[in-house]
């Protein structure tokens, strides 16, 4: 039986130098060509993950800066609002963001790892006992209020 000829050059090289860069190589063509395919998207999904942001729950106001391009300029515009949801998880999690804009409720989605969030401040913490607070939308006025937390 012939071995792969990648190797054979490879152990060539490392029988005549006797580095360790022909090794470090033949040990990274192995285990890049060894891994399945649900471990190179975990790999590259945590390569995404973004390692700034903070404990967001359900009930906080939030202040979450937007990059908008406009034309070849880019802004960040911030969109302040209380997070009623929290959904998926890792790479895919999701908050929605709901506020008043001219007596309309607006609600907005945001993936948090994606590259149009630039930033997520949390400006108070609310103290909810629901994990959606959709009933939000049906509340009015001081009624769409959220009380205040102050142990996190």
């Amino acid at each position: 039986m012939a071995a792969d000829p990648i190797e054979t050059s490879v152990d060539e090289a490392n029988e005549t130098q006797g580095s360790s860069t022909a090794v470090a190589e033949k040990s990274a063509v192995k285990s890049a060509s060894k891994m399945s395919a649900s471990a190179l998207l975990r790999e590259f999904e945590d390569a995404q993950l973004k390692s700034d942001l903070p404990e967001i729950y359900v009930g906080d106001t939030v202040r979450v800066g937007v990059r908008i391009s406009e034309g070849n300029k880019e802004r960040v515009q911030p969109y302040e609002g209380v997070v009623i949801a929290k959904r998926h998880g890792g790479l895919n999690q999701t908050i929605t963001v709901r506020r008043i804009f001219q007596g309309i409720g607006v609600e907005r989605v945001f993936m948090l790892h994606s590259p149009q969030v630039a930033s997520v401040k949390v400006e108070r913490r609310g103290k909810v006992r629901r994990a959606k607070l959709f009933y939000l939308r049906e509340r009015v006025g001081k009624a769409t209020r959220v009380k205040q937390r102050f142990d996190r």
